[in-house]
């Protein structure tokens, strides 16, 4: 959920970028400083590259930092002002999450009814298979990175999707500093004995948006195009439920598929994954178009007409392309549709490190999106019209959520500056504290307990077949921690972007 994935490039594209963009900071010290070759310069390099990485962690401290004093320092008056503000905004956040999830009951009702229709029929679609659109399924790789899982994708393509092979083109598009022998000439043979598989080699490229616009200036001849990561699998009918969706609706511009980690088992943190990914995609999403009017692509697993996604294309100065090109979309009033049935399956990173690099990047890629197209709360779009429940929806989603970082972590800040002060003798003196303050604090933390029990309950009936119960049971108890910690990346995302932070760290695929 640029609502997005794992694979996002950004600004220092891949390895040799990042030598060059080294190689390219530590000439500019050097001239500034009239330094020559030797340990003197080094050092000093070093030193600068190495306060450069580090600016953003010492900005969130400091934010935090200065936060806490202020309101140890503040009057009692002022401080409950604040206090009902924290907690007023936090229970809007609540109600709206909730709203979401039981707006997102009738179209989960409406994919499950048409799933057992298709099982009572055989799995006969509605439409023939000579009259299915044409299909160019794209699997886009940074190769170097992906190069011990990309042939067990291609060989699952070939041999599990079911679509006719006549109707579907098979497109593995990938780019790589240096040659991986002898895996790209396995993939040219492998190629070589499939009509419907090609291998793209785009040359030049340093990203994943280079890689998509190189094979937009192709001229395939298909009707529709899909877009996965390449550590996705799709589902073997994920193809055919959403050229059903763009045949039983000319209108439809983009239909973005439900993503389901399948490697919840793999380690705690990839189960907690799991469930916020059903939560994300099987609750928040529909409910969010049901709600609001409007739909987002997010990556991965999402289908554009050909037309109209050759003529968006991915802009390549933007951290979270896939993101950027959704709202871009969005401000043209394309027609975006989410299918619950279109499904795709991806994996989660299973270490700590990689989560927190892969996090940080959408962080800084969704900062930089909401302020670029959060001029579409107040303007006119390019064509039609934008209705009041739609430019609320996108005010709650580009202002408002990155404003919730603020909201969240300042209230963390004004409990524990009253810590501080005065600190508990007893766990229940510290609830009463966190949560009961004020009297009016019950209610506002009862509510919003009980719209995350909604949500949570609502999630567990939609979990995907490798979300157990108990993930999603801790999954309720973590989540005011995972709220905080959500928030604090959602900070340094900021500090990172107003730092101009470029380097670019893939997400390790295991």
């Amino acid at each position: 959920m640029a609502d997005c994935k794992e694979m996002n490039w950004t600004v220092a594209k891949n390895p040799v970028d990042l030598e060059n963009n080294a190689a390219t900071t530590r000439k500019s010290i050097s001239e500034r400083f009239g330094l020559r070759n030797g340990t003197l310069h080094d050092t000093l390099t070093n030193a600068a590259l190495s306060i450069q990485d580090w600016t953003p962690f010492m900005l969130v401290t400091s934010y935090f930092v200065f936060s806490t004093c202020l309101y140890m320092f503040m009057s009692p008056k002022l401080f409950t002002v604040f206090w009902f503000i924290y907690l007023t905004t936090n229970f809007y956040i609540a109600g709206s999450t909730v709203l979401e999830a039981f707006m997102s009951l009738s179209p989960i009702r409406d994919a499950r009814k048409q799933v057992r229709k298709l099982e009572e029929n055989e799995w006969k679609f509605p439409t023939p298979d000579a009259d299915l659109l044409t299909l160019d399924l794209l699997i886009v790789a940074y190769l170097p990175n992906e190069k011990d899982i990309i042939m067990g994708r291609i060989n699952y393509a070939l041999e599990k999707i079911v679509y006719p092979q006549e109707k579907i083109r098979i497109n593995i598009v990938y780019n790589t500093p240096y040659a991986i022998e002898p895996l790209e000439t396995e993939m040219r043979e492998l190629a070589a004995k499939h009509s419907h598989l090609r291998i793209i080699k785009v040359p030049g490229s340093t990203s994943k948006a280079d890689n998509l616009n190189y094979f937009l200036s192709l001229d395939t001849g298909s009707d529709i195009i899909s877009i996965f990561d390449c550590d996705h699998y799709t589902h073997p009918y994920g193809p055919r439920f959403a050229v059903e969706r763009f045949i039983q609706n000319k209108k439809i511009d983009i239909v973005q598929g439900r993503c389901v980690v399948f490697n919840a088992n793999a380690s705690f943190l990839a189960s907690m994954i799991s469930v916020e990914f059903d939560k994300i995609y099987a609750v928040s999403h529909p409910g969010r178009s049901e709600m609001w009017g409007f739909a987002l692509f997010t990556g991965s697993n999402g289908y554009w007409r050909a037309p109209f996604l050759r003529q968006t294309k991915m802009h390549t100065d933007m951290l979270t392309e896939d993101i950027d090109s959704a709202l871009r979309s969005l401000a043209a009033n394309a027609c975006i549709v989410h299918d619950t049935n279109v499904v795709s399956y991806e994996l989660a990173p299973t270490q700590f490190s990689a989560f927190w690099k892969q996090r940080l990047r959408w962080a800084q890629g969704w900062a930089q999106a909401s302020l670029k197209h959060c001029i579409m709360t107040f303007n006119k779009p390019q064509e039609g019209k934008r209705d009041f429940s739609v430019r609320f929806g996108i005010l709650s989603l580009l202002l408002i959520r990155e404003l919730s970082y603020y909201l969240v972590t300042q209230y963390c800040c004004l409990v524990f500056s009253i810590i501080l002060l005065d600190f508990p003798k007893s766990p229940m003196a510290l609830a009463r504290l966190v949560f009961f303050e004020y009297p009016a604090s019950e209610w506002f933390f009862i509510i919003s307990a009980i719209c995350l029990v909604a949500t949570l309950v609502i999630t567990a009936r939609v979990k995907s077949e490798f979300t157990t119960g108990w993930n999603v049971l801790v999954y309720a108890v973590l989540y005011p921690i995972y709220l905080i910690f959500m928030a604090v990346i959602g900070l340094y995302g900021h500090a990172r972007q107003i730092t101009k932070y470029a380097a670019w760290n893939p997400t390790a695929r295991t």
